[in-house]
């Protein structure tokens, strides 16, 4: 029985210690490619999706392909340095880094299904639910980043409310709302990831 209580003091100092450590998984590189990714997406569906409401599929399969070719990238990328840092300390880092982010990203996916099976006539609402969605996932974790990363989080949720505010008095379902949230979200989160950890690393 002791050595059980112990074992699990020891398991639990060991979370306390990977919360206090900075995740450095992400890199900036990969963080600014899914920023420019989003811009080049908005540009693709303005010339080939004028009309999303009525090609909602169309839309949706734009937005929902550039989210999926951005986070795999990101999560490949995560495990080969976890697996390259030989480390249990990056190990559990990268397991709370997933763990406290993916919630979010199943609940897009939700919402998602939702509004495009029951109420696709509420699919303008899409570009404020996933940007308030993703800023709560950003929030959730960043504790494991360097305090700036708040501002990102901070951003997102501003930009959310933002597009729920505006998305039926402007042109409904911009592509250049998505281009302002989450191309220009990717890249303040990659300025950040670069100045606070990749910078300090070189210096």
């Amino acid at each position: 029985m002791e050595l059980q209580e112990a074992l699990a003091q020891i398991a639990e100092i060991r979370d306390h210690l990977a919360r206090t450590e900075t995740f450095e998984g992400y890199r900036s590189a990969t963080v600014a490619a899914s920023g420019l990714m989003a811009i080049a997406a908005a540009g693709v569906q303005a010339a080939f999706v004028p009309e999303p409401l009525g090609r909602l599929d169309a839309y949706l399969g734009l937005w929902v392909g550039v989210a999926v070719v951005s986070i795999v990238p990101v999560g490949i990328e995560m495990l080969i340095r976890c697996r390259r840092a030989n480390s249990e300390t990056a190990a559990r880092l990268t397991r709370m880094a997933v763990e406290q982010f993916l919630p979010c990203l199943v609940v897009g996916a939700l919402i998602t299904v939702a509004i495009a099976v029951v109420a696709p006539e509420t699919a303008w609402m899409l570009p404020g639910l996933w940007a308030l969605v993703f800023g709560l996932g950003v929030f959730a974790s960043a504790r494991l980043f360097p305090r700036p990363v708040v501002w990102v989080a901070a951003y997102y949720l501003l930009a959310g409310t933002a597009c729920l505010a505006s998305g039926k008095r402007f042109e409904t379902l911009s592509p250049w709302m998505m281009a302002a949230t989450f191309g220009v979200g990717q890249l303040l989160a990659a300025a950040i990831v670069y100045r606070c950890v990749e910078r300090k690393h070189v210096s």
